[in-house]
């Protein structure tokens, strides 16, 4: 891992998600009124100086990586289509864009920034990344369909809560058995992805459209931070 991306993800994340989350919805990108917003503003650009402090160490690919990547955040936040606010007002096609920018982010943009190529094993985990998000985001799904508008044609909308479920457990399955699909199979990897699966099957038995609050806001959102702590765990073990 390059040391000066993972910080500089990190803070940029703080950036780009309050950006996207407060600063669209309030359509005002600089100047706010609110004690509130300003808190959140001034957290936001100190966040961001300090990516761009470690974005300073990038090689030329990795700034060309950083801003393919901003430009899919600027069309999921920012009003970009004639009939349509931004992509993210588009249900159907929000979380497949979501999807493609953390796989970008934490899969291909860490192999571009230490110079090493897209062999098999790395393509394996965009394609494992890509569907994880996916999943991780069917239970906000099935939450906000209280609020959705109905045109916004999302995957419960479409299909239903009970057969949106069924396809994040198959795809969960699939997740966990693409692990064997990599020419290099390394045990912690494939044990950590043996538990994530379980906490995804009973994820997905859980989500309602009434679930408690903190549901996906807090249990679903800690998924990705579970998944790290088992690795960090299995490494010390095997």
């Amino acid at each position: 891992m390059d040391y000066h991306l993972s910080v500089a993800v990190f803070f940029g994340t703080i950036a780009c998600y309050n950006f996207v989350k407060y600063g669209v919805e309030a359509k005002k990108y600089f100047l706010v009124a609110n004690r509130y917003h300003k808190n959140i503003q001034f957290v936001s650009l100190i966040a961001l100086g300090f990516a761009l402090y470690h974005c300073y160490f990038f090689t030329i690919n990795t700034w060309i990586g950083i801003f393919v990547l901003l430009f899919l955040t600027g069309l999921y936040a920012l009003p970009v289509l004639p009939k349509a606010k931004n992509l993210r007002s588009l249900g159907g096609m929000k979380i497949f864009l979501v999807a493609l920018i953390w796989t970008g982010t934490t899969v291909l943009l860490p192999v571009i920034a230490v110079n090493e190529s897209f062999v098999w094993d790395v393509g394996v985990e965009g394609v494992q990344r890509f569907i994880l998000v996916l999943i991780l985001m069917l239970p906000f799904e099935i939450r906000d369909l209280k609020y959705d508008a109905p045109e916004l044609n999302t995957l419960p909308q479409h299909y239903g809560i009970e057969s949106t479920k069924r396809v994040g457990a198959l795809a969960a399955v699939v997740f966990f058995l693409l692990t064997f699909m990599k020419d290099n199979v390394v045990p912690f990897d494939a044990v950590s992805k043996a538990i994530l699966l379980l906490a995804l099957g009973v994820t997905m038995t859980r989500t309602s459209k009434n679930q408690n609050k903190y549901f996906a806001s807090f249990w679903v959102e800690a998924i990705p931070l579970f998944w790290l702590g088992i690795l960090w765990g299995l490494q010390l073990v095997i």
